[in-house]
């Protein structure tokens, strides 16, 4: 199958106006220019890599709506919980038919690849049956967690279980369509010790990756530095305080590297406030940064840095965080979102980053670019008349009704 469009983006390679993609088994089997006369001709249309979204929430997608944006983090986290609390059923028929419909959108508006948080495990069995790639990050909570090494060992074995009963290939398999890999939520909800032993659990896991919420809100700061402020006071409502806990000193992303958690294969999620020194030293440790504008300003945290995360050289993904901060998981309106914030970022780099900068930061390197032998998971993108810079175009704001999957891409 050979497709031909007005442009194809390698994302490899600078983009090849009127170029062709010939698609054998799947893969990719050449690209170039003056395409062969038996090409399926596309006509004005950019053929590029499905989009990959490297964060997001599916089983919080029954809330979608249902928490107005707030002012603050904390205005906004309280009635998420309590309305959590209001359907405890992870499995509940409400909560996996919002899932099953939010996989399915996140598909029409040309999404490959997914980085899923769940708690519950709910969602890898759908990813799997909806044909969609994910880095599932399996997210524990617990600040004054008892027996952090027992929770991780329970939390490893329902992933065991999950790969027993068929849901994901078996640990290590090439090309798993769906992975499961343990993650802690954030430096406010996560006991130092358990921590550790998510660490523990992914250095005997090579092949995993994880991901930790960091540096969203100014809560979160003011928490890890001086052990005060709204963060300290809704857990001690809750129950949560740990006792033992002493505040860090330094920054949250300065509290999770001194702890031993930071490194090419932990995706940072959102550092909204992150300093010049945080963000060299993500660089250092080679974390990719995954960015979510949209779900930022809904939640009450402002924009993040978008601009000095690639002026520093920090390695960028994007996502669109859950249905209930984002009103839809369309990735072109996050680069829509990620341009108004970083007017100065080339747009290039904005769409490599939202494809092969995110297949890379989850560990599926088959996908996000078009390249020899990778997955042929390609979508076009119907284009109005004279688009002279395709790739500005491609982060203005593209609609799903402009999105075509092309029919070697996963079904």
């Amino acid at each position: 199958m050979i497709y031909r469009a007005d442009w194809v983006l390698p994302i490899a390679d600078a983009p090849i106006r009127g170029g062709w993609v010939r698609v054998e088994g799947g893969r990719v089997s050449g690209l170039g220019t003056d395409p062969p006369a038996d090409a399926i001709d596309l006509g004005r249309a950019a053929v590029l890599p499905a989009l990959v979204n490297a964060h997001t929430h599916l089983e919080l997608s029954y809330l979608r709506g249902a928490i107005p944006p707030a002012g603050r983090f904390l205005d906004w986290i309280r009635p998420l919980m309590a309305a959590r609390r209001q359907q405890p059923d992870p499995a509940a028929d409400v909560v996996l038919q919002a899932a099953r419909a939010a996989i399915a959108e996140a598909r029409a508006s040309g999404t490959g690849l997914i980085g899923d948080v769940s708690n519950t495990l709910v969602t890898p069995s759908l990813l799997r049956d909806a044909g969609l790639p994910a880095r599932v990050f399996h997210e524990l909570l617990g600040f004054n967690a008892a027996d952090p090494e027992g929770r991780v060992r329970r939390a490893r074995a329902a992933i065991g279980r999950a790969v027993g009963t068929g849901l994901v290939p078996a640990q290590g398999e090439p090309a798993a369509p769906v992975t499961i890999s343990l993650a802690p939520h954030a430096p406010y909800s996560v006991s130092p010790d358990l921590l550790a032993a998510i660490r523990l659990d992914l250095d005997a896991h090579p092949h995993d990756r994880s991901c930790v919420h960091v540096g969203e809100s100014p809560e979160e700061v003011e928490l890890v530095e001086r052990g005060t402020g709204p963060w300290s006071d809704l857990l001690r409502e809750l129950g949560a305080w740990n006792e033992a806990w002493t505040p860090h000193g330094g920054s949250p992303v300065a509290y999770l590297a001194d702890a031993g958690f930071l490194d090419s294969r932990v995706l940072a999620v959102h550092g909204v406030q992150c300093s010049g020194d945080d963000l060299a030293r993500l660089r250092t440790l080679g974390v990719t940064m995954v960015s979510c504008p949209r779900s930022n300003r809904h939640v009450g945290v402002g924009d993040p840095p978008i601009e000095a995360f690639y002026a520093m050289g920090v390695p960028v993904a994007f996502g669109t965080d859950s249905l209930a901060s984002v009103e839809d998981l369309n990735m072109f309106a996050e680069l829509a979102a990620a341009r108004r914030v970083a007017p100065r970022v080339p747009a290039r780099d904005l769409v490599e980053s939202a494809t092969r900068g995110g297949a890379r930061a989850l560990g599926f390197e088959e996908f996000g670019s078009i390249e020899a032998n990778k997955r042929a998971a390609l979508v076009a993108v119907r284009l109005p008349d004279r688009v002279e810079d395709v790739e500005e175009y491609l982060v203005s704001g593209v609609v799903p009704e402009q999105v075509v999957w092309l029919d070697a891409a996963p079904s």
